[in-house]
């Protein structure tokens, strides 16, 4: 009887023993699950493209708009170093067309080579003898105020360097008329010229407002 006593007595300490080694290797095994994976099974991080080209285009553009806010870029000189940028976007993407979205190492050296040239153009017409005159007159205040909003969606992004050439040319146009009836009247705007200028300013305000809202941005700037 004493026998049977010790026998079934020592059963529950066998359980706690086996119960206790148990747990222990459920925790070494969740310890061991929970190690992070060798570095040769580890994700490797996504290739980032190059981004010295879209950084040399806003710097570009950056220093146009600042141009024509200060007034030292005229709407002519604007309308052409815009159109150089375009020139230049449409050539990068062609070339990023036909390699996949990638720019070769040659292609990245001719675009360098053209922006530096462009880059020359911007400091020498910023630096020149012209500027943006507007006078203390309704005529030129409406004229400063469209390069005002020119200047803003060029910095914002809004619109693209083609897109500004088409408005600065559009503007160049209304300032070669301004001047040339000024000069035929004394320097002087008769009443019809100013209704008329006023008649194509609000017509190139609706084209700003447009070409700013439209789907086309540079790259990287959202639309609005």
């Amino acid at each position: 009887m004493k026998n049977t006593w010790l026998k079934w007595s020592a059963l529950p300490v066998a359980a706690l023993l086996a119960g206790s080694v148990a747990m222990a290797q459920d925790q070494s095994s969740s310890q061991g699950s929970s190690s992070p994976a060798p570095a040769s099974q580890a994700a490797a991080p996504a290739a980032k493209p190059d981004p010295t080209i879209g950084r040399r285009k806003e710097n570009q553009q950056d220093r146009i708009a600042n141009g024509v806010k200060s007034g030292q870029l005229t709407a002519g000189e604007t309308s052409k170093l815009e159109t150089k940028e375009a020139a230049i976007n449409g050539e990068t993407k062609a070339d990023r067309a036909a390699n996949g979205g990638k720019l070769t190492a040659a292609e990245k050296q001719q675009i360098n080579k053209q922006q530096n040239q462009v880059s020359r153009d911007i400091y020498k017409d910023k630096h020149n003898a012209n500027t943006a005159q507007y006078g203390n007159n309704k005529v030129g205040q409406r004229r400063e105020n469209q390069q005002d909003r020119i200047a803003q969606g060029v910095k914002s992004g809004q619109l693209t360097a083609g897109e500004t050439a088409k408005l600065e040319n559009q503007q160049k146009g209304i300032n070669q008329q301004v001047k040339a009836d000024r000069a035929a009247n004394g320097g002087k705007l008769t009443a019809g010229e100013k209704a008329q200028v006023n008649h194509e300013q609000n017509q190139a305000s609706r084209n700003i407002y447009h070409k700013k809202h439209n789907a086309r941005t540079q790259a990287g700037a959202k639309p609005k």
